[in-house]
């Protein structure tokens, strides 16, 4: 059911009409006639939210504060402990070590191509996380920055850093069992916890630069000391397809379908929010359209 839109106001009269998976406004927004053509939209996601950035008022619900599966927007979470880090270093150099791509392997998990003894920055890591949604370089950065005598006490630290950021956020309906999004059982999260998390990352100028960055080439050191080129995609086709877009997130997986974290900033306002549980990746970005442009059509 689609919980409805709040922190409209309407000088004149508002009728909201609610059915299943759509939703049709009706009267004045501002100072609009009572006449006005009404809005009708419908999407695919059983799971949705979008919010104004600025104020965190809710301006589209649909069963926003079910926990669902969450797959690779789960990384905001990784990117956001990671820059909450105290005297961090982005340009501290990480050494990929051959667990990592075992992992992705194991795992059959989507990849930033890492290659093992090769020396990666942190910055670099960051992005090999959010563009092509890099598992590996997930891995390699619960292992840098959790804390442990073993990888496997440092990765569950950094889980629980991710937990606990969470709660300091609001996120009420939200649990982190993996760095990733690969799920143990218990990895999930709610449209519009999201979407809080997404509005803190956003605060974050190395986040945003990021997460708005449609592709990069990235020089590393290499094991024997010379360099390659990293070329890495963003997977949020926002970027090329929607005007405004800031970012921030896509996921997938068996459980969680196809999720999409978005932001977009028009005539200085912004608006945030997330998918979850849709049909297809084409569906997620429909979806992710109609709520922005629903959004910034409200006044």
């Amino acid at each position: 059911m689609i919980s409805g839109i709040q922190g409209v106001r309407a000088r004149r009269a508002v009728a909201v009409v609610m059915t299943t998976g759509a939703l049709v406004a009706t009267g004045a927004l501002g100072t609009a006639p009572a006449h006005a053509a009404p809005v009708k939209f419908t999407i695919d996601a059983p799971g949705a939210f979008v919010m104004n950035d600025a104020t965190g008022k809710s301006l589209y619900s649909k069963t926003a504060d079910t926990a669902r599966a969450t797959g690779s927007t789960t990384k905001i979470m990784t990117a956001q402990v990671v820059l909450s880090e105290k005297n961090l270093n982005l340009d501290a150099e990480v050494t990929i070590d051959k667990a990592y791509s075992d992992y992705i392997v194991n795992k059959g998990a989507s990849s930033a191509q890492l290659i093992v003894g090769d020396k990666v920055t942190v910055r670099q890591l960051l992005y090999g996380l959010m563009l092509p949604s890099g598992c590996d370089a997930a891995y390699a950065l619960a292992d840098k920055f959790g804390t442990g005598s073993t990888r496997e006490a440092r990765v569950q630290s950094f889980i629980s850093k991710m937990n606990t950021t969470a709660k300091s956020l609001g996120m009420t309906n939200t649990n982190f069992d993996s760095f990733d999004g690969i799920s143990n059982g218990a990895n999930y999260s709610t449209p519009r916890d999201l979407s809080k998390l997404a509005s803190t990352a956003l605060k974050s100028s190395t986040f945003r630069t990021i997460v708005g960055t449609k592709s990069t080439q990235q020089k590393v050191t290499t094991k024997s000391g010379g360099y390659r080129y990293m070329n890495w995609s963003n997977t949020n086709n926002l970027l090329s397809e929607y005007q405004g877009t800031i970012g921030v997130k896509t996921g997938s997986g068996t459980v969680a379908k196809y999720c999409l974290v978005f932001a977009a900033t028009r005539n200085g306002r912004t608006v945030v929010g997330a998918v979850l549980t849709s049909s297809s990746a084409a569906t997620r970005t429909a979806d992710a359209k109609k709520l922005m442009d629903f959004g910034f059509a409200l006044k």
